[in-house]
């Protein structure tokens, strides 16, 4: 959500006496609608037609000169969310791909923030679950309702679980690459995952056990990137349009601002990380 458009929309709403928002479409278009309510306490009805689960976070977003800036704050909270599969049908194979990956991050994160909890951690599960399972059906076959109606399913439950614990170092890795270096945000979410979850795996035990029983595999972080790969999703930082020359530099941001990691984040292991992600390669322990 860039600020000048979050600015633009406030005017409006405040030269016309808007009283409430109806936010419908992706992240982009709910996240605009949180910029409005954090800045003139609007009430908001979400409408999600993607699968990123924005809609059922306190967090908001908004990015101003190369700098994206987050924060939670319940005000941002939907009063009321309406998700209708049917309005998803048409969505395309790739935007559904990638922000059901956005969706799959909440849930991953979830299950190894400094503040997981039991209920978080059931709808995170069940969140990937429903989620891997519908989306390979919805490169299938667009029209499938059921997988569309799962899909849903699985975002709401996976923004609910990241809605109740902290964010960690596959967010923040999100942010600076998006708001630093201008790269989509579900296609970055899509990329990493897989990396970070190899990055963190030593030191989130319980939640790599639970994530080897809703992916049905040994290893999760492989299984992502087998199942992005297996949907036609970007492998590479390189080919949404990083440049090998900033990888260096996005290290050291990620690297030199502190946030809660089950793993403590060391600038020379996440440049490693990222040449990984850069070049499309499997994911490696660390």
């Amino acid at each position: 959500v860039p600020a000048e458009t979050a600015s633009a929309a406030g005017v409006i709403a405040e030269e016309r006496g808007i009283d409430g928002c109806v936010a419908v479409g992706g992240g982009s278009a709910i996240g605009l609608g949180k910029a409005l309510a954090l800045r003139l306490r609007l009430p908001i009805i979400a409408i999600p037609t993607t699968y990123a689960g924005s809609e059922m976070t306190p967090v908001w977003g908004m990015t101003e000169d190369n700098v994206k800036r987050t924060g939670r704050d319940r005000s941002v909270l939907p009063r009321s969310v309406v998700y209708d599969p049917e309005l998803t049908v048409a969505l395309p194979t790739a935007v559904s791909v990638n922000s059901g990956f956005n969706a799959l991050a909440h849930a991953v994160e979830a299950l190894y923030a400094p503040d997981a909890s039991p209920i978080p951690s059931l709808a995170a599960a069940e969140g990937v679950r429903a989620l891997s399972a519908a989306l390979p059906r919805i490169v299938a076959e667009g029209t499938d309702i059921d997988a569309r109606r799962d899909a849903l399913y699985g975002a709401w439950l996976c923004g609910t679980a990241l809605a109740n614990t902290t964010m960690s170092l596959h967010h923040k890795l999100c942010h600076v690459l998006g708001g630093a270096f201008d790269l989509p945000h579900a296609e970055v979410h899509t990329v990493l995952l897989p990396h970070v979850l190899a990055y963190n795996a030593a030191a989130a035990p319980a939640a790599l056990d639970t994530l080897r029983q809703a992916l049905h595999t040994d290893d999760p972080a492989d299984a992502l990137w087998e199942l992005a790969t297996e949907l036609g999703a970007p492998r590479s930082l390189e080919e949404i349009g990083m440049a090998a020359s900033d990888l260096d530099e996005a290290a050291q941001q990620v690297a030199a601002a502190p946030y809660a990691n089950p793993r403590t984040p060391i600038a020379g292991e996440l440049r490693q990380l990222l040449d990984l992600a850069f070049h499309g390669e499997r994911p490696l322990p660390h």
